[in-house]
């Protein structure tokens, strides 16, 4: 599995970034029964594990990664923050080694937009869950960013990285394919809300957590590859992330919409 961004230091705090800045705008009604199991799909550096823990401490999960690294990142902060209510797995979540139907959730944030196969994925996971449980997929959507002020520039550089994702066999416009994805898959009761994080100079831990440390960081991790490739050139480039950073000051606007989705094994 190749992923365009995900596992370097940088990537790690980028990643915490968005997720502490994003907590109550993509969880607040992320919460799981007490005694109940769920299996977290991709867990990565643990960024979302811990939320999780702390919005259901009296649930169960258990968190899984395909990297080793990546899940000792996680491990670590979980340990840190005193949760005894996560476990941790190392395994490909296409060929997971669980019981049938063990989980009464499935949680998958952040995981679909770096698969060829996102439906498949689905079915795989789908075999762990109980009859009447739900799975929660998370997923934001690059087509849906929009700034003042307007540039081309920061449109081309962001485009960059939805092409890199695209050629190492990922979505970055997937939260907008949410629906048919589940129901391709066989779910049902399907549910999908649109989360947009709007950002102006009133919201600085915004500003700074998301348009800044979050998106822009994102866009601009990919400079060298997008240069390499030949998508654009170095001066284009330049310009965008200057132009993404503009957005960030006292009369800039960004916006970008997450879609979470939730739904029923029937």
């Amino acid at each position: 599995m190749k992923y365009v961004h995900g596992y370097d230091p940088r990537e790690n705090i980028r990643l915490q970034d968005q997720a502490s800045t994003l907590v109550e705008l993509l969880h607040s009604d992320t919460v799981y029964p007490a005694g109940s199991k769920i299996l977290e799909a991709g867990c990565g550096v643990g960024a979302q594990t811990i939320t999780l823990a702390q919005n259901s401490p009296t649930a169960h999960f258990t968190s899984v990664d395909i990297s080793e690294s990546s899940l000792g990142e996680a491990q670590k902060k979980i340990e840190e923050a005193g949760f005894t209510n996560v476990s941790f797995q190392q395994g490909d979540i296409f060929r997971l080694q669980f019981e049938p139907e063990s989980f009464d959730h499935l949680f998958i944030c952040f995981v679909l937009e770096h698969l060829a196969q996102p439906v498949e994925a689905i079915r795989c996971l789908k075999d762990f869950l109980k009859v009447g449980g739900t799975i929660t997929v998370i997923e934001g959507d690059h087509g849906s960013t929009y700034f003042y002020p307007h540039s081309e520039a920061a449109h081309k550089a962001i485009q960059c990285q939805v092409k890199l994702q695209k050629q190492a066999g990922g979505n970055a416009n997937i939260g907008r394919e949410l629906y048919p994805l589940l129901k391709e898959a066989g779910f049902g009761s399907i549910q999908v809300s649109p989360r947009m994080v709007y950002v102006d100079s009133s919201k600085p831990q915004l500003v700074e957590g998301f348009t800044r440390n979050t998106f822009t960081a994102m866009i601009e991790g990919v400079r060298e590859q997008s240069i390499k490739s030949g998508l654009i050139e170095a001066g284009i480039f330049d310009q965008g992330i200057k132009d993404l950073y503009r957005t960030t000051e006292d009369d800039g606007v960004f916006c970008y919409t997450f879609f979470k989705a939730v739904s029923t094994k029937e």
